[in-house]
Parts: C-alpha cells; structure tokens; sequence
C-alpha cells in the first residue's frame, strides 16, 4: 500500500498553479500535501488535510475524484492522473490514530447541533476549534447521517464513522444525544430557553421522492433511501428492478446484489445514468444491467410498466405511442433521490422553506431567523459531502461572528 502511495506522490508534478486544487470544492492544499508526504512529514501532510477538511477521511472514499481534483489533473489530460484519493486515504487513515488531542479552552457559550451528517459533524467540530460548549442532536441511534444509514458499508466502511465520533467529537468534548428527534418532544424553542446562542440545522433530505403513479403502494415496491438505511430488513428476491439511475440508485443496486439478488436492472428515462462514470463501471463490473430511455408508467404485482420515450439533441423527452411494455420483477426500488422532511419547519416560527420544502438560507447560511443556521442537503437538495463540508465551513465562520455580534451578557 505505501509503496503505492508513494508511486502515485512521486508522479506528482507539483504545478506552479495546481489545477487538481482548482478542481476540488474544498480547495484542498493537494501539491502542499504531497510534498510534504515526500519529504517524510505523514504527520504534518494529515494535519493539514484534517485542518483543511475534518471529513477528509470519508471524502477520500466517496468523493467524485474523477470530476474533482483527479478530473482537473494535467496528467490526466494525455494518461492517467494522480490518484490523490489513495494518497489522501492512506494519510488521513494512519494520521487519524495519532489525534489526542482534548478539547479547546471552553468559552462557556453553548451551540445546538441539529442531525449529524456531513453538514452536522463539520460544523460541530469548527465550532468546538472555537471554544464553543457544542451538543448534537441526533435522530438516530449513531451519528453519521447519510455516511452511516445511505452509503454502504462496501463503500464507506462504519469503523471511519467511529472513528470520527470518538476522536472528532467525543475527545474534543462535543456531546451527543441520540435518538433525539427536535421538533418532536423538544423543540427549537426549547434549546434558545436552555441558552443556546445559535441553532445550526443539518437534517439532510429523507423524504424519498415518489414517481406517483398506479402501484406504487404495493408491497414489494421500496425506496431507495429506506432501503439503503436497513436493507438486511428486506427481501427482495432473485430479480429487482431499480428506477433512477444516478449515484444512489448504484448503490441501491450493488448492495442488493450483495445481499442475494441475482438479476437487477437499472431504468433510466435518459439515454445514459446520472451516476459517475466510476460507480456506473463498478455497477456494470459486478453485473447490473442498464435499460435507456424508459419511463415508468404503472407498477403491477408482476414487474413495471415502461413506456419508450426519444430524447432529441436538446434532451427534450417524447413518450413514444404504444410502446407499454412490462419488464417482470420480485420486488421495485425506487431511486430517485429526496427531499426534506418538515419537522422541524412545522413545530419552529419563522423558518421558510421553498417550494421543495428545503429551508431558505443566504450564502452564508442565515435562515428566516435569527440565531438559525443550515447548510447542506436541507438547503441545497441531495449534494456531494464534499460540496456540504466546503458550505458548512463558511457557515461555521458565520455562525461565529454571529455569536460574536450579540449583547455580552452580564
């Protein structure tokens, strides 16, 4: 593995003005890194990502390197690129045992963390870095969010999640509570009466997007997000038919070949998948098949109903005329990614929301009101985790001037 690793650092060009950092979201200090895993300084190399990304390593895992820093590579441009997600992988791993380090001087004020995903966690740990008493709040029993209960384990494996909580946020004195839902028996208003100077809400989007069509209620058709957060509570059968085809709906697939399923067929309205060329090939690797250019018009206890549809240069769809035809299957999953759920909206004045239910909020976070903060998918819709860290930090520096701004109380 390190001789490795040390292949691909050696390979590096070090440009003057490294595209491969243009490339990733969160401008991450790759030909700096590199240099100094060269010259010996694993030690310093994973301070710097840890200081630049506190989820480095789960994005060297599940990151779009091929569109990201490895897609921008100048190598990449006649040959193979630098794979800087070994090189990234490989440091932050070894680096992640050596952190010891307790928690910051306290400054005594007191932060809510609402849900622990990628938005959730960064910004507990920034907030910690700056002194500030932090509680998550978590729905679930683990903290994780979308990393533990919609990525699979094959993927990212759950021991890096452990990881993060016992030396990221239990260790920097960040406490937890689990299986807390706020805006159930707490609410928003229940946390600025206990003191807390500013609200951030990380609560991701779990409402699975439905087709809305005839048979969708039937029992052996499923969601893709529900599947992926238990899919050992699931029977699927020997042939599955998944629709959507994007980067969860390979995930959905791969895990339930994983799990016994012999013949699963991913459906696609457009004539090629959403997912990134590296998932769709691993997909096609491990023997799922790909059906173009079909739409779903009906699901019956025997399989789903497709219609042809043409897509011209535009990507304008045209559903072509008599061409329903039913492709069998035991069971349905339906994967075609999430929206937010309200809770939280319901129970909290002042909080709006736009007409896909995600929270509103400015660039640097605010939402309709003062003290509230969001980032992530509960603002933007489904992302990348690295595009949610890259926001969440410029929220985290918000949220401190925020903080910062307020009346000192005597």
């Amino acid at each position: 593995m390190a001789l490795h690793v040390m292949d691909e650092a050696n390979r590096c060009l070090g440009c003057k003005v490294p595209q491969c950092q243009k490339g990733c979201p969160i401008n991450t200090p790759i030909p700096e890194v590199i240099k100094l895993l060269k010259a010996n300084k694993l030690d310093e190399a994973g301070w710097m990502l840890f200081e630049n990304n506190p989820l480095t390593t789960v994005c060297s895992l599940i990151c779009n390197h091929e569109n990201q820093c490895e897609g921008h590579c100048v190598l990449g441009r006649k040959g193979a690129p630098v794979h800087f997600s070994t090189i990234e992988n490989y440091i932050s791993s070894a680096y992640a045992s050596k952190m010891t380090a307790g928690p910051h001087p306290s400054n005594g004020i007191k932060v809510a963390i609402v849900g622990s995903g990628p938005a959730g966690i960064t910004i507990a740990i920034l907030m910690a870095r700056y002194g500030y008493q932090v509680t998550i709040f978590e729905g679930q029993d683990k903290i994780g969010g979308v990393l533990r209960y919609g990525i699979p384990e094959f993927r990212l494996p759950k021991t890096v999640l452990d990881d993060i909580q016992y030396r990221h946020l239990e260790m920097k004195g960040i406490k937890i509570r689990p299986n807390t839902r706020v805006g159930a028996a707490i609410g928003i208003d229940d946390l600025f009466r206990d003191g807390y100077k500013a609200i951030f809400i990380g609560t991701g989007v779990w409402k699975p997007n439905a087709l809305h069509i005839k048979g969708e209620t039937f029992g052996h058709v499923h969601f893709g997000i529900n599947y992926l957060n238990n899919p050992d509570s699931y029977k699927l059968g020997e042939k599955v038919i998944v629709i959507g085809a994007g980067n969860a709906a390979m995930d959905v697939a791969r895990t339930a070949m994983r799990k016994g399923s012999r013949d699963i067929t991913c459906f696609s309205i457009t004539k090629k998948v959403a997912a990134s060329q590296y998932e769709f090939s691993y997909a096609q690797l491990e023997g799922i098949t790909f059906e173009y250019n079909k739409k779903p018009v009906e699901i019956t206890d025997e399989g789903v109903i497709f219609r042809d549809v043409i897509e011209d240069e535009d990507h304008n769809l045209t559903e072509v005329p008599g061409s329903d035809t039913l492709y069998p299957a035991n069971s349905v999953i339906i994967s075609i990614s999430q929206g937010a759920q309200n809770t939280i909206v319901s129970t909290t004045t002042g909080l709006d929301t736009n007409q896909r239910g995600l929270l509103l909020a400015d660039e640097n976070g605010h939402t309709t009101r003062p003290g509230i903060f969001a980032s992530g998918d509960v603002v933007n819709g489904a992302r990348t985790v690295v595009e949610a860290v890259a926001h969440s930090k410029v929220v985290a520096q918000a949220m401190h001037e925020y903080i910062q701004s307020l009346p000192k109380e005597d």
